[in-house]
């Protein structure tokens, strides 16, 4: 698992590299890489609300299923496909964005953990004589090597802090080694992003609790702009995680370093920048309300057609009757389904009567049923 995060983290590494050669100070390199990633998913962000949009179309269709089907979940399962196919909705599209935040996040995690190798970009083998060197400086009770030789998790972070600690006792790296780890700068408005957030009374407690603020804000913003999403029961279980999200995110940003914390607030403070042009591009809400409102026209303009070619036959026949012209078969477009059956049974009694010499009985609506 280690070595997939790494692989993540390779290329994730090379773009903060470049951003920090930028700005030159580690808080802002992290702003402009969430910037970044952002502009580079934002595509996919658009597909996800297009999906959205067309899923706000066929929701009331998707509960006339649900309901109709509540008995027999694989026909349910059918014609919900056959929905999406029809509607040209890929269920999976919308999952797209969000799936690929998480690796996204844990290749971020390792080059915060990482710093000596992805923005110093020191090699391997000076990295392990550095841990060796920082193993003495900081003693025992900070663990820089394991027992079996491996480095620790945050082991560049703890050598970073011995070289700040006793930068003579790195002499034998070379004194541009050592430059180059003393002038990369964790520091961001007093903070230091390499250290984790405690409950101590300190300036990196703040991080936590912008997480849960923006991420609250940023749950009540979608909620708002999409709430066609949010009703039965799905909408249920998706407000509950509107508020359980954030607290998770808090828990996890006590850790792992500061520098997670600062992802997720530029996150969510860019997420609510992104849900605000999505919602002016394709807002849900609005396009299921005009496609409602545009079925009831096509509706409505479909009832008038048959009353008005209903009209014009009944005129059409009084008129050749008036000339002994006899009737005219009547259009049978302009009639409704249940007239058309209604036809149909009444010549097939008919029929019958001329055949078998039998009473013809008009047909009722009572017949039809």
């Amino acid at each position: 698992m280690n070595q997939i995060i790494a692989v993540i983290g390779y290329p994730l590494g090379w773009v903060m590299w470049l951003c920090y050669q930028i700005v030159n100070n580690y808080g802002f390199a992290l702003i402009l890489f969430t910037i970044l990633l952002k502009l580079v998913v934002f595509p996919l962000s658009l597909k996800q609300q297009k999906s959205t949009a067309k899923m706000a179309i066929v929701r009331p269709k998707m509960a006339q299923l649900q309901k109709m089907y509540a008995k027999n979940p694989e026909k349910l399962n059918e014609e919900q496909m056959k929905l999406y196919k029809e509607n040209g909705i890929s269920p999976f599209a919308g999952c797209l964005p969000t799936l690929i935040q998480f690796p996204i996040l844990f290749g971020l995690i390792n080059v915060i953990y990482n710093p000596l190798s992805h923005i110093v970009r020191l090699s391997s083998d000076v990295i392990e004589k550095a841990a060796t060197i920082a193993q003495t400086v900081l003693g025992d009770a900070v663990k820089v090597v394991m027992e079996n030789g491996s480095l620790a998790t945050d082991a560049q972070i703890n050598i970073i802090n011995a070289v700040d600690k006793d930068p003579s006792a790195f002499g034998s790296l070379g004194q541009d080694i050592v430059n180059r780890i003393q002038h990369l700068d964790l520091s961001f408005f007093g903070m230091n992003l390499a250290d984790k957030p405690s409950f101590n009374f300190n300036l990196l407690i703040i991080l936590p609790i912008l997480v849960v603020v923006t991420s609250l804000l940023l749950s009540l913003m979608t909620t708002r702009m999409n709430s066609a999403l949010y009703e039965g029961q799905q909408g249920c279980s998706m407000k509950v995680m509107m508020f359980v999200m954030p607290l998770m995110m808090a828990w996890f940003t006590f850790q792992v370093p500061a520098g997670v914390g600062v992802y997720y607030v530029i996150t969510n403070l860019l997420m609510m920048l992104q849900t605000f042009i999505l919602n002016k591009i394709h807002n849900p809400a609005l396009i299921a309300e005009q496609a409602r409102l545009e079925a009831e026209e096509q509706a409505e303009r479909e009832k008038q057609e048959r009353i008005e070619a209903r009209k014009r036959a009944q005129e059409e026949q009084k008129e050749r009757a008036k000339n002994g012209q006899g009737k005219k078969p009547v259009d049978e477009k302009a009639l409704t389904q249940k007239e058309i059956n209604k036809r149909k049974l009444a010549e097939a009694r008919r029929r019958d009567a001329e055949r078998y010499g039998e009473e013809y009985i008009e047909v009722t609506d009572e017949d039809l049923k």
